[in-house]
């Protein structure tokens, strides 16, 4: 069993959420602190940062091969120059980390290289995440490893090699403390990109826990991700979608953010266990099934036929499955319409 920051995370436990803080707090500390307050009254268990700075994720080079174009929310923009405005700032993780955990937040990170790991580790961080585009960073991935926590590794831009190549290194690290998530790297993603029925997959696949990390609009994808085996889901949070920044249009404002918790925790209640054992509303609830009745007044010595017999509601006579064993035999008595049938009656 894996745990973060004091919650289990698997099969059997309650799904981790994790709302990711990203770029929404438009480098206003503020704005940081109000957006993980809310996300606590979300009802969200943990908080997720992203530790970076332009020049530790990209090069400051203006030429075609920095340039975005690749049909996203971000096209036109250089890396630099988008990362310049997304990042958060390494001088207020230690405040953000202490706030989170004051309200009972787990707070976590994305690291981007190994002085990012480094930072990390001096602030107490309890689970590191490596982002989707970082999957193929092999040895950034080893030496994530090596720190001995959880490990969770986004799976957005993943072929199956290379999450087969990021669970070997976490290995070679002596790390098995991993968690997958199924994620698709697609700004917002289209319903149809979604593939939920990958997850139970990759569980199969891999034989670790499996969660989600979800860019699509609202909040059935994740939803349906618990119902599926997800152990974790992750969405972006935003205070107000109106504030924009790069990440608003697919991240989510508190209200739908408390919503789909609401509606994970019901899901997993609902999951519960293989069981055909009736619970006692259920049994007492069986009185309203079905039935052999007398529909018509019947005289001694009279044939039952499907006339003056039938199957209806309550479930006060003989079960439905005799109706053959009765048709064709004969009344022992007279017998008024609505008696329920029962083998004394008959000859």
């Amino acid at each position: 069993m894996i745990e973060i920051g004091g919650k289990r995370i698997g099969e059997g436990e309650p799904v981790f959420v994790v709302a990711e803080l990203s770029a929404n707090h438009l480098q206003d500390l503020d704005l940081a602190l109000k957006t993980i307050e809310a996300i606590k009254e979300s009802g969200a268990d943990a908080v997720k940062l992203q530790t970076y700075t332009p020049d530790t994720i990209t090069l400051n080079v203006k030429n075609e091969h920095f340039m975005i174009k690749e049909g996203t929310l971000w096209d036109g923009q250089y890396l630099y120059d988008l990362y310049k405005k997304a990042y958060t700032p390494w001088e207020w993780h230690e405040k953000l980390f202490n706030f989170a955990k004051e309200l009972g937040l787990v707070c976590f990170s994305s690291p981007f290289d190994k002085t990012a790991v480094d930072f990390l580790e001096e602030l107490g961080t309890p689970a590191y995440k490596v982002a989707s585009f970082e999957i193929v960073d092999i040895p950034l991935i080893e030496y994530i490893a090596s720190k001995g926590k959880p490990v969770i590794i986004s799976t957005g831009i993943a072929t199956l090699s290379d999450i087969e190549e990021a669970i070997k290194a976490c290995k070679r690290a002596g790390n098995e403390q991993i968690i997958l998530l199924k994620c698709v790297s697609e700004y917002p993603t289209p319903y149809e990109d979604a593939n939920l029925r990958t997850i139970p997959n990759m569980r199969e696949t891999f034989g670790v826990p499996v969660g989600l990390s979800d860019h699509t609009l609202g909040i059935a994808v994740p939803i349906a991700s618990v119902a599926l085996g997800a152990v974790m889901v992750e969405k972006h949070f935003i205070l107000d979608r109106n504030l924009g920044g790069p990440d608003s249009a697919f991240s989510l404002e508190p209200e739908e953010f408390k919503a789909m918790v609401s509606a994970i925790r019901q899901v997993e209640k609902a999951l519960g266990k293989v069981s055909y054992e009736l619970t006692e509303r259920q049994k007492a609830m069986r009185k309203f099934s079905r039935s052999l009745f007398v529909a018509k007044d019947i005289k001694a010595g009279e044939t039952f036929t499907e006339e003056n017999v039938r199957s209806v509601r309550p479930a006060v006579g003989l079960h439905p499955k005799y109706l053959k064993d009765i048709l064709g035999r004969r009344a022992r008595f007279d017998i008024k319409a609505g008696t329920p049938l029962s083998w004394e009656l008959v000859e």
